[in-house]
């Protein structure tokens, strides 16, 4: 079953364009110039219902008013989009009780109330029963460790601590899809961690769909077999980190041990040496010429140990999202 489709999925904003100075306001509240951006260019997806994806772009790229137009939060300029078979924009009550979103930098907890309150609240506008509250808030705060957090006003709690009481709130009523945008964001790498294990749980036991966006390439790398990457609104990649890395690389890392010193400045006409000292080097060598240079270094130099491997997947991603558009 599909969880997520959309067809040509598109999303323009006409802005005003304002010009510096008192007489560029002025003339802004005459006449306004209106300049029109497109947040998201003709989008295609097709996520199955219990896939984990991970969704990647630069800031600025679209991802998170993608996730809003697939909430319903935002309409379409143009194209289509399914979520569960409802049309997002229409925000039916039946999706609704299907679908969470979850927003790093944003937050649907009350403030000053303890995170216990905001539970209660939620369970009455979703219409969760007793017995199913109980039972899922209970494997909720157990997971999440945060028995002792529950009745605490939110606005005491600590960034990692709020964000945990939000994926409560976000899952209590057991949806089946989930729209995750930087979950981890500022979090220190113990939170971070306990996030990602929280979420392989919740996917393993739930079966949810998970739509993941993040800047942090180890939650995407741990727990995402699928990645879809957009740059400046435009969807550039479909499939696995592997793949990313084969199709957006032509080099591979080789990382050399050698047995007594050996001068490594010889080592250039081999590939881009990026990092040497007298007993090892790391060089930067052509994909399709891996095998004919590994072959020339072991026959010319004495060499303890050799490793190749693909360059890092942050370092691809970097690469690719500092491309002009």
């Amino acid at each position: 079953m599909r969880a997520i489709e959309t067809r040509g999925l598109t999303k323009t904003y006409v802005v005003n364009k304002k010009q510096p100075g008192i007489v560029g306001a002025l003339k802004g509240f005459v006449r306004a110039e209106r300049t029109q951006v497109q947040a998201v260019k003709q989008i295609d997806l097709t996520i199955d219902q219990g896939e984990l994806v991970g969704f990647l772009g630069p800031n600025g790229a679209g991802k998170t008013t993608t996730l809003k137009m697939l909430s319903g939060i935002l309409f379409p300029t143009s194209g289509e989009a399914k979520v569960l078979g409802y049309i997002p924009s229409e925000r039916h009550h039946a999706m609704l009780r299907e679908i969470a979103l979850v927003m790093g930098n944003k937050m649907q907890l009350w403030w000053d109330l303890p995170a216990w309150d905001s539970f209660l609240v939620l369970k009455e506008l979703y219409e969760v029963d007793d017995a199913q509250f109980k039972r899922r808030s209970e494997q909720l705060i157990d997971a999440l460790q945060l028995s002792e957090k529950l009745h605490t006003q939110v606005r005491k709690l600590s960034l990692g601590e709020r964000m945990k009481c939000e994926l409560v709130a976000a899952l209590l009523h057991a949806p089946k899809v989930v729209f995750l945008d930087e979950p981890t964001i500022g979090l220190d790498v113990v939170s971070q961690k306990r996030i990602r294990d929280f979420l392989k749980v919740l996917h393993r036991e739930d079966g949810c769909t998970i739509l993941l966006t993040s800047h942090y390439m180890q939650d995407i790398q741990e727990l995402c077999k699928r990645v879809i990457v957009i740059d400046h609104g435009v969807q550039v990649f479909d499939g696995t980190l592997d793949a990313l890395s084969t199709q957006y690389t032509s080099s591979r890392s080789l990382t050399l041990t050698f047995i007594g010193d050996t001068p490594v400045e010889d080592l250039s006409r081999f590939g881009v040496i990026k990092e040497s000292d007298s007993k090892t080097a790391v060089l930067e060598i052509p994909r399709d010429q891996a095998a004919t240079i590994t072959a020339a270094l072991l026959q010319n130099y004495e060499i303890e140990d050799l490793s190749i491997k693909d360059v890092e997947i942050e370092e691809v991603i970097r690469d690719l999202f500092s491309r002009p558009a």
